[in-house]
């Protein structure tokens, strides 16, 4: 049987991957997450997942399936990756209330040499924010280390209005996607 590893430092793509039912590693691997100059949000996305993988199988040796994953919220064509700080996350936020965003959600596998790619894009409506609500909500911290400063699977429920597409991509893993991914390796 093929050794399955995430690269990823992310505890919430460790449990989305975990409901999948398959035994992995994990491996933490570092890569430059800054958009190239003029490239698309998709372009963007599927670039990272496969360069965490990559990133991965070349520390994981021969004959691992490894896979790489990121995700990043689009509005007004603009990627909202990470905040740096609150301050950050609470700009994010202002420009995501009452509107409507993209999430992408790439994940990536580096197997045998070869590799896929595969991504999802799901549509968010937010609810009107009050200024109270975003400093709250920043005060709690949980914005500080996700794309587009929010948690859907966290507080930042109660502010998603509508969902049209994958839960599990917005949350950083399409499952539906990994599953594809996986049914290829023996």
């Amino acid at each position: 049987m093929t050794r399955l590893v995430l690269a990823s430092t992310s505890p919430r793509r460790r449990e989305l991957l975990a409901q999948l039912g398959v035994v992995f590693d994990v491996l933490p691997v570092a890569v430059d997450e800054q958009p190239l100059a003029s490239e698309q949000a998709a372009d963007h996305v599927c670039r990272l997942a496969l360069a965490k993988a990559r990133a991965g199988a070349a520390q994981a040796g021969a004959d691992v399936c490894v896979l790489g994953a990121d995700t990043v919220v689009v509005v007004d064509g603009e990627i909202f990756g990470k905040p740096v700080d609150a301050d950050g996350a609470a700009a994010m936020l202002r420009r995501l209330s009452g509107r409507t965003h993209q999430v992408l959600s790439a994940v990536a596998r580096v197997h045998r040499g070869g590799h896929q790619v595969r991504l999802s894009e799901s549509t968010v409506t937010f609810r009107a924010l009050s200024a109270a609500e975003i400093t709250g909500y920043c005060a709690t911290g949980e914005p500080l280390d996700k794309a587009g400063s929010y948690a859907i699977q966290g507080r930042a429920a109660a502010f998603v209005r509508h969902l049209e597409g994958s839960y599990s991509g917005v949350v950083g893993l399409p499952l539906f996607e990994t599953a594809e991914l996986l049914a290829g390796v023996a």
